[in-house]
């Protein structure tokens, strides 16, 4: 085996899995067990007027794209997957974690129409 570009970055995507995975199935930990609702659908870092409503959506994704990053670490370490398959699957993970989090979001901060109305503590 030749070390080259190819190589390091397929140990670069490899390695990544281990904290993604660790974040991940992490933050589902505090949204199940622990009921800390501060990291579910963030937008611009503030939190939906109802994050418990969104939290189930969250942790079930959560869980689901940790779950396959483990897996896929195991059927590497295993030498059950090929780098074709193993390497198709994190990046399909990792994508869809992206935009299911970013769906999420945006369907928690609900867009208004027409003039923001001024507060009346103001």
């Amino acid at each position: 085996m030749v070390f080259d570009v190819s190589v390091a970055m397929t140990w670069i995507l490899f390695l990544a899995l281990f904290p993604m995975a660790f974040f991940w199935l992490r933050r589902a930990w505090k949204i199940f067990i622990k009921r800390n609702y501060s990291e579910v659908a963030l937008k611009r870092g503030e939190s939906p007027t109802n994050p418990a409503k969104w939290a189930p959506i969250t942790g079930i994704l959560n869980v689901a794209a940790g779950g396959m990053a483990v897996w896929i670490i195991i059927g590497v370490v295993m030498g059950h997957l090929p780098y074709e398959t193993w390497s198709a699957m994190a990046g399909i993970t990792i994508w869809s974690k992206i935009f299911a989090d970013f769906i999420v979001s945006r369907q928690a901060h609900p867009f208004t129409f027409g003039k923001k109305k001024v507060s009346e503590a103001s």
